[in-house]
């Protein structure tokens, strides 16, 4: 079983926050909440929440089919963020020019899930094809 939590709109850049969500992919939700937990990143905040969110998205679809699995069990199946849109600015710059700045957002997407009754997990990269 998975769900997933989407937030759009965040005002970071995507590379930004990026940077904390491939630390989480892929791991174990309790692990991946420490894990952004005491990240100095501001970007790790706004990831916790959906992360959180995600979670309990997870517990209500459950409650509502009337299964039941453990709370370790649960893991972060993909987690990716996509570019919003760039409000654009100026500021003002010497001898009567103007620079544009692009104030760049992002929208972030966390699908949390339980293995499948047989399934493996597999985490680490190696078994990749090529």
């Amino acid at each position: 079983m998975e769900a997933k939590a989407l937030k759009r709109y965040i005002p970071s850049s995507p590379v930004k926050m990026r940077l904390v969500i491939d630390m989480i992919r892929g791991k174990n939700a309790a692990e991946a909440l420490n894990m952004l937990r005491f990240s100095p990143k501001h970007a790790s905040k706004v990831a916790e929440m959906v992360l959180r969110s995600a979670i309990a998205n997870l517990n209500v679809k459950a409650e509502q089919q009337e299964l039941s699995f453990n709370e370790d069990e649960i893991y972060v199946k993909t987690a990716f963020v996509d570019g919003g849109p760039a409000a654009k600015r100026i500021l003002p710059a010497p001898m009567g020019r103007a620079y544009r700045i692009k104030k760049r957002s992002n929208h972030l997407t966390i699908v949390v899930a339980t293995p499948e009754e047989g399934a493996v997990i597999d985490n680490d990269n190696s078994s990749k094809e090529q």
